[in-house]
Parts: C-alpha cells; sequence; structure tokens
C-alpha cells in the first residue's frame, strides 16, 4: 500500500475514533441524565414516604380500629424504602399509591377527621407531593427518552453494545393507579 493509502486509512480510523469517543461520551451524558433525574423522583417519593406516617397516626386517632388499613400502608411504605432499582420502586410506588388510596376511602366515614386541621394540612402536603411526583416522573421519562433514543441510533448503538450500555425503564403508572379512587370529602 502507498504511504497516501496509509495517510488515508489514518485519517478514516481518527475520524471513526474521535465519532465513537462522541458518541460514548453523549451516552454516559444522557445516562447521568437519567440517573439525576431519576434521584428526582426518589426524592419526591420519600417527600410522600415521609407524610404518610403522620397522615397515618392523625386517621388512627379517629378510626382505631381500621387496623388492616394501617398495616397496609405501613407494609406498601416500607416496600418503597427498601426498593433498590427503578423497577422495584415503581411496583411499590404503586403499592403505596394503592393504599392510600384505601385509606382516604375510610376517611370518609369520618366527617370530624375531614374537619381537624392536621389531617387537612396533611392532605394538603400530601396533594402538592403528589403533584411534585408526577412532574419528577415526567421529567425522568423524557431524560429516559432522550438517552433510549441515543443508545438506538447508528453509530451510538455499536458505542452502546460494546460498552453494556442498555435501554432505562420508564416510570409508567400501574393498570390499578390509573384507576380514580372515589372519594368524596364533601359530604
Amino acid at each position: 500500500m502507498s504511504r497516501r493509502a496509509w495517510i488515508v486509512v489514518a485519517v478514516l480510523a481518527a475520524l471513526l475514533a474521535f465519532k465513537g469517543v462522541g458518541a460514548y461520551n453523549g451516552i454516559v451524558r444522557s445516562d447521568v441524565a437519567v440517573n439525576e433525574k431519576w434521584g428526582q423522583v426518589q426524592n419526591v417519593l420519600q417527600r410522600r414516604a415521609d407524610l404518610i406516617p403522620n397522615l397515618v397516626q392523625t386517621v388512627k386517632g379517629y378510626a382505631a380500629h381500621e387496623k388492616e388499613i394501617f398495616e397496609n400502608v405501613a407494609a406498601a411504605r416500607a416496600k418503597l424504602a427498601g426498593a433498590r432499582t427503578p423497577e422495584d420502586a415503581m411496583k411499590a410506588n404503586a403499592e403505596v399509591t394503592s393504599a392510600l388510596s384505601r385509606l382516604l376511602v375510610v376517611v370518609e366515614n369520618y366527617p370530624q377527621l375531614k374537619a381537624d386541621q392536621t389531617f387537612i394540612r396533611l392532605m394538603d402536603e400530601l396533594a402538592g407531593a403528589e403533584n411534585r411526583i408526577a412532574v419528577e416522573r415526567m421529567r425522568y421519562n423524557e431524560a429516559v427518552s432522550a438517552y433510549n433514543t441515543s443508545i438506538r441510533v447508528f453509530p451510538n448503538s455499536l458505542v452502546a453494545g460494546l460498552t453494556g450500555y442498555g435501554g432505562k425503564p420508564f416510570f409508567e403508572a400501574e393498570t390499578k393507579a390509573k384507576e380514580v379512587p372515589k372519594v368524596d370529602f364533601g359530604k
């Protein structure tokens, strides 16, 4: 091979190497963004979990005989606290949401509880936490979408495959969580 051919091959190899490094760096940035957004989701899930014991104690003062509901809420909260992966946290979050829905249905039977200032304040805080969860879940899913797209397009797909980067799960609501519980505080 002539000297000129070697130079062309060397230039092409350098261009491919730079493109590969750029693709790798882009994938790493996307991966970090997903992890950062997941951290925010965990932060707001923890905020909601921190509200639950106070809410349960307030309801217990009026409905002490609803022991099974309180145990379900506590067990769901413990699963969320023990979740180690996004998938586990998503599943545990669905259980917390379901348990809280059942707790709020119990509240309907206690009009004096609905007028309790501590309960009202806790419900406002819980509503705020739920809104923050929705926002952070959306931001996480946007980051996952960008990341999953980046590792599927060429040449990033080659780099992702060689470096072990795989797809990330979206934070989707469980089928049960999509059903709106019927709660009426207006009685």
